[in-house]
């Protein structure tokens, strides 16, 4: 019942602090999460890292049951799944103490939606059955917007609005997807109704007899959905506005965990379910992350707003994730799913040092600020620390992972056997080619340019001549304010950073343990295509044969 606790204890207290007096509402809400963190641990020492088991999830709880429908709402989870647990649990406390002097206004209300979020993202990555994932994946849209239409910035209710309905009609093409594997799984070849079942291990091994055909339409329909989430290029024009608008804490959960629901979708469907589809499409995927990486640091470039502009940069990081991800190979998945947790905790700190920032002198424009280092040394120094994380510094947790995606996407080819993109002929007259190592090579150019951007904005705003807003020169941080905040960090504020950069240190010099842990759900996933390779109805054959083996496979 430990994975139940997870997601009830955000949802107890979120009732606790509605209807608690306000004054307690901030104390209420840092003891939830504090608990919540402190039970992750306990989950995270219990679980059995190195669990051979062929099945995708450890020990299931079962949940609720509806045997009539097929529901049988279950919650588990593998190396991946708790990993993006324990870094939401980990995020929970961060985002109430990082709002403790930020929000004064309905309080009860933020903190206790800031609790219904982190149960509903939990909830995600604990679920076994796709309804029940379905329903957390859902229901985080209401906390987060409501996060953003009232304790936004000026331009709140219209990032709110577009976030929810980009992300919302997404998601419903996504449900289609699923509803009609569900559907294929009821009907045997010979067309007879077995019974629903929305058991996630089920419909994985239903959806792998689907044909090419069917797939793709799958395919289709849950990148719609999880590919808004990412976001993925074209369909990221949500994520920047909702960044910029968003309370600091709404930014660090967006970055950290709410993003990373659809890479996770990704990893957990997608490539599972439709392996054949995904092996066809992967390169016009591809395409779409390289796009992604360099439309989002070249937009970086021109952004003056240095909230934008981090957000900015997470469309082009998540490219590279989501291009590792599509490598269809171990070092590939294994990177990307370490750029999932690395991404969630230098983006996120970025947000709240900016955060910081913006609650002293109420602007975010790099024209407006600059040489803060000579009054805030302390947040200079962790500026400077986190941006080199998420540029890729050697010894930093971002190189290991960003490496690791190239690298994957280098080796995505058919001359290395690692990959599978050309490797294979699914449609007619295809002829194999080797795309891995031209898209790794365009990607290594985001590389330089997101270094050069992010640098850039250190270099205006840590570095250089002394600039302050001018309504804010002269008493922002003076004695004649009494209430003001004072010119460098507090004690809270730097407890909020420590343990992230520490963990940055740690994934960056000895990621060894983390890698370790994802071989089993990795290796379970690659082991799908591996089959695909040998496959008798996959071999590359002569366009010929290959519409004859078309025409006959999959049939319900």
């Amino acid at each position: 019942m430990l994975l139940t606790a997870l997601i009830l204890m955000p949802l107890l207290f979120a009732g606790i602090v509605a209807f608690a007096p306000a004054r307690n509402a901030r104390g209420m809400a840092l003891l939830g999460t504090t608990l919540a963190l402190a039970l992750g641990a306990f989950v995270c020492s219990q679980f059995d890292w190195g669990y051979a088991d062929k099945h995708q999830f450890g020990a299931a709880e079962p949940f609720v049951w509806f045997p009539a429908l097929g529901l049988n709402l279950s919650l588990g989870v593998d190396s991946v799944a708790l990993m993006l647990v324990l870094l939401t649990v980990l995020l929970g406390p961060i985002c109430v103490l990082c709002s403790w002097t930020a929000i004064t206004q309905r309080v009860r209300t933020y903190y206790s939606w800031l609790l219904v979020l982190q149960a509903a993202m939990t909830g995600v990555f604990c679920a076994r059955d796709v309804i029940f994932f379905y329903i957390c994946f859902e229901f985080t849209l209401i906390p987060m917007f409501i996060l953003i239409s009232l304790y936004g910035s000026t331009n709140r209710r219209k990032a709110a609005i577009k976030f929810f309905l980009f992300t919302f009609t997404g998601s419903v093409i996504a449900l289609a997807g699923l509803i009609y594997v569900a559907w294929y799984a009821t009907t045997t070849s010979g067309g007879r109704f077995q019974g629903w079942t929305f058991d996630i291990g089920a419909l994985e091994s239903a959806a792998r007899t689907m044909s090419l055909r069917q797939q793709s339409i799958v395919l289709l329909a849950l990148m719609a959905g999880f590919a808004v989430k990412v976001p993925l290029f074209p369909v990221h024009t949500w994520l920047p506005l909702a960044h910029t608008e968003a309370p600091t804490a709404g930014s660090v959960i967006l970055a950290g965990v709410l993003l990373k629901l659809g890479t996770y979708a990704l990893y957990r469907f997608v490539l599972p379910f439709v392996p054949e589809a995904v092996v066809e499409y992967a390169p016009f995927i591809g395409v779409l992350c390289i796009i992604g990486i360099l439309y989002g640091g070249l937009i970086c470039w021109v952004q003056t707003d240095v909230k934008k502009l981090v957000a900015y940069s997470s469309v082009a990081h998540l490219g590279f994730c989501v291009l590792g991800l599509f490598a269809l190979n171990n070092t590939g998945i294994t990177g990307s799913i370490l750029y999932m947790i690395n991404h969630g905790l230098s983006t996120g700190a970025l947000f709240l040092l900016i955060g910081m920032v913006y609650e002293r002198y109420h602007t975010r424009s790099m024209k407006e600020l600059g040489g803060l280092a000579s009054k805030m040394p302390v947040w200079a120094t962790f500026m400077v620390f986190f941006t080199m994380a998420s540029v890729g510094l050697p010894g930093l947790n971002g190189f290991v992972s960003e490496f690791l995606c190239l690298l994957g996407a280098f080796q995505a080819s058919s001359a290395w056997g690692s990959g599978l993109w050309g490797s294979l002929g699914l449609q007619p007259g295809a002829t194999p080619g080797d795309y891995g190592p031209w898209f790794a090579a365009v990607a290594g150019v985001g590389m330089i340019v997101a270094a050069m951007y992010l640098l850039y904005m250190v270099g205006r705003m840590v570095w250089g001549p002394l600039v302050e807003p001018r309504s804010h020169a002269h008493h922002a941080h003076g004695a004649e304010d009494p209430n003001a905040l004072p010119r460098d960090l507090t004690p809270r504020e730097i407890g909020l950073l420590i343990p992230i950069a520490a963990l940055c240190i740690g994934l960056g010099i000895y990621p060894k343990p983390v890698l370790d842990a994802l071989q089993p759900p990795v290796s379970r996933t690659i082991a799908h295509y591996e089959q695909l390779r040998n496959s008798p109805r996959l071999t590359p054959t002569a366009p010929a044969e290959h519409a004859s083996a078309q025409d006959g496979e999959g049939a319900p």
